[in-house]
């Protein structure tokens, strides 16, 4: 057994960090530290762009050495030795090392989008894009030193389906603008609030949150509860089925089941809106198609828009995919063989916990196969098979949603790296809550720039999108609060906010159009990263408001060109309100560059609003440059 270990045990003795490998990219023009492990007291030596360095390590075993700036260029090669043992690592580029971080939209691959996206997806082989994506991974005890996996990977074709969508297209901007390699961190995780970001250190003025974070330390309890809690719903997830259709011989998805005494139903659309009231189940949707005998026998494609919130789909009997929970795209690949001349059947069992559930609107739902194209929308026939009973779980603690759990476990690994600056992408998460934002978001960037031993680290924020249905009133909306909490961090040196207010989806948390983010994400970079002061990269931001003659008198930075309308109606979506903030809608012109608000009804505005809602669908204030303004609340001063 000896023998085995011996070569293993003494190659484990000099170690480097996952991000320290082959394909890495360093930060451009300034010092830059390489760290790792050997043995308690051993020298280390780097070699590295014709210089060499050394260092001792600690009694610890760990070691740390600054290498001098270097200008953008590569691959490079660096060696590593320490006594007999040498690491080799190939393919180093010098460039710009970006930290793109947040929530599911910042972590969405190509992969995701291949029908959107393919023809990017198919050419890009650029070499200068690299990502290095942070796996998933919590801790709620403290930093750790390691990451549990990662690698870098260049853009490729291949690789690309695993590349963040917006983080690629900002570096992809970027590289072309300054023809430089760009490296990208991408640490992001789904569904996670910023206080699971934010390090320890960084709650010092958030007591209440403190207090969770050495509750949490305790991971016995934690784990017992969660434990606890998860048997409970495994036992409920593993009962016998009561579902009818799955129980029936033949079962609902057979071809030969006869649906006699079904009932019809709109696709898409959801149930509750359609006469089931409050139903939490099954639900079983059934429609019958016709394919020409020239299509007979080819493979296709079956494409369900969204579905709230799982299904299983089946045609002719066979199931062809199915999905456990409400936000991927359904897109099914319809194996060939299956489709038959005439008469077939596509059936959809769907599951939904809570809410509303079924077809998500305005969706694509349609068969391809070929070329030929079968619309799926329209008429169905439905059937129940199943009512749930309300049942309230334990309660169990998500680990990523706690306070510091992913930066302990995701970020604080690689704070020695040396980056350029940060994306941040994340704020669904907290929208519940708006009014905390403004002090949980400065409390962050002034945590990772502490981490990374930066106050001037650049901080790009990409604010929310509009989300959820329209309101062709003026609302409150805790959507456009968050919007204003993160327009707050503008107050911040080195920062920029990233306005999507126009690039979102009404019927989807995950908008489709993510190219144009990266590319306003690279145009805010340009001007707080990259010094281009000329630059216009940001829509109009309301700057100051004034009260004369009973018209509101706004001011904007960002006017670039000129302020328009960017659909050339008349301005819309303002609101102003008096002293009791009751608001209601405002005509609005421009002026020599500035807007004028008014409401023949309000006398004495005290408040003016733009753009303020959940989605405001209809906002159209543009600068020339084809940028939209952001979103703003306004006290007034008087005249």
């Amino acid at each position: 057994m000896l023998v085995v270990l011996l070569p293993a045990l003494t190659k484990a003795q000099l170690g480097l960090p996952r991000i320290v490998d082959h394909g890495m990219v360093l930060q451009r023009d300034e010092p830059v530290s390489i760290w790792g492990w050997s043995k308690p007291g051993s020298e280390v030596q780097v070699k590295f762009n014709n210089k060499s360095y050394k260092t001792v390590t600690s009694p610890e075993g760990k070691w740390s050495l600054t290498l001098a700036s270097t200008s953008k260029g590569g691959p490079f090669t660096m060696e590593i030795t320490s006594k007999k043992e040498s690491i080799q690592i190939n393919d180093i580029l010098i460039g710009d090392v970006w930290l793109c971080s947040g929530q599911s939209n910042m972590v969405h691959f190509f992969d995701r989008y291949r029908e959107r996206y393919g023809e990017e997806i198919a050419t890009s082989t650029n070499d200068q894009i690299r990502q290095f994506l942070v796996p998933t991974s919590t801790n709620l005890v403290g930093p750790q030193n390691e990451l549990n996996g990662g690698e870098w990977k260049s853009a490729n074709p291949k690789n690309l389906l695993e590349f963040s969508v917006i983080a690629y297209f900002f570096a992809k901007q970027i590289n072309e603008v300054y023809d430089v390699p760009i490296g990208i961190i991408n640490a992001s995780v789904g569904g996670t609030p910023i206080e699971a970001w934010t390090s320890e250190q960084g709650f010092k003025d958030f007591p209440a949150i403190q207090e969770t974070i050495v509750a949490n330390k305790d991971t016995a309890k934690v784990f017992a509860q969660n434990k606890e809690a998860n048997e409970v719903r495994q036992a409920w997830y593993s009962r016998p089925t009561a579902d009818k259709g799955l129980l029936s011989d033949p079962k609902w998805f057979d071809p030969e089941y006869k649906a006699s005494e079904w009932k019809r139903i709109s696709v898409p659309g959801y149930w509750e809106d359609q006469g089931i009231r409050d139903l939490d189940g099954v639900v079983w949707y059934r429609k019958e198609f016709s394919i020409p005998a020239t299509k007979a026998g080819e493979s296709g494609k079956v494409y369900l828009g969204r579905i709230v919130d799982a299904d299983e789909v089946y045609i002719n009997g066979q199931q062809i995919g199915r999905t456990t929970y409400q936000y991927p795209p359904r897109r099914y690949e319809i194996p060939s063989g299956l489709l038959q001349t005439g008469r077939n059947t596509i059936t959809v069992r769907v599951t939904n916990q809570g809410g509303k559930g079924g077809f998500v609107p305005d969706k694509d739902y349609y068969i391809e196969a070929s070329g030929h194209q079968v619309d799926l929308t329209g008429y169905w026939e439905y059937n129940v098979g199943e009512v749930f009973e309300k049942l309230d779980f334990p309660p169990s603690i998500s680990l990523q949603n706690q306070p510091t759990a992913l930066y302990n476990a995701m970020v604080a690994p690689y704070t020695n790296y040396s980056i350029k600056g940060v994306v941040w992408y994340q704020g669904e998460s907290n929208s519940w809550k708006p009014q905390e934002y403004y002090d949980l978001l400065p409390a962050f960037v002034n945590d990772w720039r502490s981490q990374w031993n930066d106050i001037n680290l650049p901080f790009i924020v990409i604010q929310l999108p509009n989300f959820m249905e329209v309101n062709y009133s003026p609302e409150e909306s805790s959507w456009a609060r968050m919007r204003e909490a993160q327009s707050e961090v503008l107050a911040m040196e080195n920062t920029g906010l990233v306005v999507t207010i126009d690039l979102g989806d009404w019927n989807d948390i995950h908008p489709e159009n993510k190219k144009p983010v990266g590319q306003r994400v690279a145009l805010v970079a340009r001007n707080v990263a990259y010094g281009e002061q000329d630059l216009v990269y940001s829509g109009p931001i309301c700057k100051s408001a004034k009260v004369k003659e009973g018209k509101v008198v706004l001011n904007f930075d960002q006017v670039g060109g000129g302020l328009i309308s960017g659909n050339d109606e008349p301005l819309a979506h303002f609101a102003i309100a008096g002293a009791d903030k009751q608001f209601v809608w405002a005509e609005a012109i421009i002026k020599d560059d500035q807007v004028i608000v008014w409401n023949d009804d309000i006398a004495q505005p005290k408040f003016v609003r733009y753009a303020w809602a959940d989605n405001p669908d209809f906002a159209n204030l543009y600068n020339s440059e084809g940028l939209p303004a952001a979103p703003f609340e306004i006290g007034l001063e008087p005249d």
